[in-house]
């Protein structure tokens, strides 16, 4: 299954990904949102503002598309998308609960409105490697991931099926790049060959 091809189906599932996080979200306290998440470095309120700026970076993308522009996720780059999620991050838990909820409400009728309209010029790439009628997948990505990472009581076992079948090819296929090492290399070789055991050492760089 490939989701990028179908966002149809993929608006669906992530539509769905955002009420089960809404539902995991809407009352965290103060404490919550500044504990920390599952990723080094960031807090709860990090993820959330991620997740929240990262809905927006997804209906720039597709109101471009909707009005026959080419755009990019962030307007000012990577270096807008970090000093975003810091400053974000300080806010208070109701304010960043807000903001990640509008921001969600927003791409879903960006998305309505682009099924309405046909995904019009759904091979825009706004200078990343995939067309914005890949938005819905990629967003469902971002959402069951991050997820996850706010270490909330949300896991794996939850992802839904179709989500795994299209993004778990996608993320084997990166594993050679992130690997240190021949050995590794050739481990995890033998491993996807049943050829041998998995060496619970193993780290894969960052995805």
């Amino acid at each position: 299954m490939n989701l990028e091809a179908d966002p149809e189906r993929a608006t669906q599932l992530c539509c769905e990904a955002q009420a089960r996080l809404t539902r995991r979200v809407a009352h965290l306290s103060e404490d919550d949102v500044r504990s920390a998440s599952l990723l080094p470095g960031w807090s709860v309120g990090h993820v959330l503002t991620h997740l929240a700026r990262n809905a927006d970076a997804h209906a720039r993308r597709l109101s471009g598309a909707l009005n026959g522009c080419d755009v990019s996720k962030y307007e000012r780059g990577a270096e807008q998308r970090r000093s975003e999620i810091e400053d974000g991050a300080t806010r208070s838990a109701s304010e960043i609960i807000v903001d990640l909820l509008a921001s969600m409400r927003a791409l879903e009728r960006l998305f309505v409105q682009s099924a309405i309209a046909g995904w019009p010029n759904g091979d825009f790439l706004g200078g990343g490697d995939y067309g914005v009628a890949g938005s819905a997948a990629h967003r469902l990505r971002e959402v069951e991931m991050h997820h996850v990472d706010l270490g909330l009581g949300y896991t794996p076992a939850e992802w839904p099926q179709e989500y795994v079948d299209w993004d778990l090819p996608v993320l084997l296929a990166t594993a050679n790049e992130r690997l240190g090492s021949i050995n590794e290399r050739r481990s995890i070789m033998a491993w996807l060959a049943g050829r041998g055991p998995l060496d619970a050492q193993m780290t894969l760089a960052p995805w």
